[in-house]
């Protein structure tokens, strides 16, 4: 058999469980529990003897090592700061966009060469673990309120593969929530629609996300685009999924039949041209606040230029 040898802490354990009972036993127990120490432990017999009769050595505390932190906490919130008005990099591109970030930061906190260089030498690693809290606040937020539907699912295909259109008219569509911090009664949403090759954008605000009304909302859209609606790609929540927009891409003068597609099941990638839209053109214009007003509403739909206006129409959150 092949032999093999016991950590030196193996040893140290297996000698405190065994040592009361050699010091107390008969000596017939005491010759089996010398030899199996041995034979374990791999010890010559008078060493071993040894080490059984004297006093066992206390157990040390060990106290662990502090260490001095590395980063101030003026740096930590800095970065956080810079995080959050770089649109939530991620660590690694964070890392790499630190250098040209500084100028900004300087110009808007004023802060001295020895803050600045705490920044530039946070690793992406660091900067994941000094940002973990704050990275659980923004998960908190209620980004939206989808519902899978199952409606017709049958009848309105996956689309798996590429986008690849030259033509305009095939919109990604969805639907992005301004509830604040409670979902509760009804507020505002926004239908978010991008052409695929075009890069077009399109948005209308509504009152709830019911069926008749986010078709509404789209013929009102499709009345604005400067070319033919040839397609729509949606998620799987019931305000798409239904009779009301699958009746409207379907009854429609000969010929001139929406396509109809839908995304994978908890896959926002297969919608990833809207998804980037619904941050650059809804979320970094109107934030995360509570809109539910019909003067919200109206103040969206006429202007897209202007926060404060819409700040100024929402209700407290």
């Amino acid at each position: 058999m092949e032999e093999f040898s016991m950590a030196r802490q193996s040893k140290r354990e297996y000698l405190r469980t065994i040592h009361e009972r050699y010091r107390h036993g008969q000596r017939v127990e005491k010759t089996a529990m010398l030899e199996e120490f041995c034979k374990v432990c791999g010890y010559n017999r008078k060493y071993a003897i040894w080490l059984l009769n004297r006093p066992l050595k206390p157990r040390a505390e060990r106290c662990p090592a502090s260490r001095w932190a590395t980063y101030s906490k003026a740096s930590i919130s800095m970065l956080a700061k810079v995080w959050e008005a770089s649109g939530y990099l991620c660590s690694q591109r964070l890392k790499a966009a630190m250098a040209q970030w500084l100028p900004w930061i300087k110009k808007h906190f004023g802060i001295n060469d020895e803050l600045a260089k705490e920044l530039l030498a946070i690793s992406a690693r660091q900067m994941d673990r000094r940002l973990f809290a704050h990275k659980r606040t923004v998960k908190r937020r209620l980004y939206g309120t989808t519902r899978p539907g199952s409606l017709l699912k049958h009848m309105i295909p996956i689309k798996t593969e590429h986008w690849d259109v030259t033509l305009p008219g095939y919109l990604e569509i969805d639907l992005v929530s301004h509830s604040g911090a409670s979902a509760a009664g009804e507020f505002l949403y926004t239908l978010d629609c991008v052409d695929i090759a075009t890069g077009w954008v399109e948005r209308q605000a509504v009152m709830g996300k019911g069926q008749l009304g986010i078709v509404e909302a789209l013929r009102q859209i499709e009345q604005r685009l400067p070319f033919g609606l040839r397609g729509i790609d949606s998620d799987n929540g019931s305000e798409f999924i239904n009779a009301h927009l699958f009746n409207f891409c379907q009854q429609r003068p000969k010929g001139q039949s929406v396509q109809f597609t839908r995304s994978r099941p908890y896959k926002k990638d297969d919608n990833a041209h809207v998804e980037q839209k619904n941050w650059t053109h809804v979320r970094k214009l109107l934030g995360w606040q509570r809109y539910d007003t019909l003067e919200a509403r109206t103040t969206i739909n006429s202007s897209t230029s202007s926060f404060e206006s819409f700040r100024i129409c929402s209700s407290p959150p």
